[in-house]
């Protein structure tokens, strides 16, 4: 029981920690050939999405993706908020509202997608 709630409590802190930097970094951007290339929010994101798939695929179950995902969600829904000085971490724009709705939509696909697993075992056993 008790290294379950270690696992858990960890598994939000490395949410916590993909998403506080994926908050830091979204709003990189690169000039190649005259194209701005939004890379830190498609760095954030998949790497965001590289972990949740990962602990979906080597979880037994969907813990330990959700409890990543909402470490990371709330990490940035806290840096969405504005600070005493008046500064925030994800401005009101496109990559802002793309990195704010676009791991909660991660994380509901990854958590809620059928364990293929368990089907195929009952597909064989049928």
């Amino acid at each position: 029981m008790l290294s379950r709630i270690v696992n858990a409590v960890l598994l939000v802190v490395a949410g916590a920690v993909i998403g506080g930097i994926g908050t830091v970094a979204h709003q990189l951007t690169v000039t190649w050939v005259g194209v701005t290339i939004p890379l830190g929010l498609i760095g954030s994101l998949l790497c965001f999405t590289a972990l949740l798939v990962g602990l979906r695929l080597l979880g037994g179950s969907r813990r330990p993706a959700l409890c990543a995902a909402l470490g990371a969600i709330a990490v940035i829904l806290v840096f969405t908020q504005q600070s005493p000085g008046g500064s925030v971490f994800i401005p009101n724009n496109l990559r802002g509202q793309i990195w704010l709705v676009g791991p909660i939509l991660i994380a509901a696909v990854v958590v809620s997608w059928p364990d293929v697993k368990r089907a195929a075992g009952r597909a064989g056993t049928a």
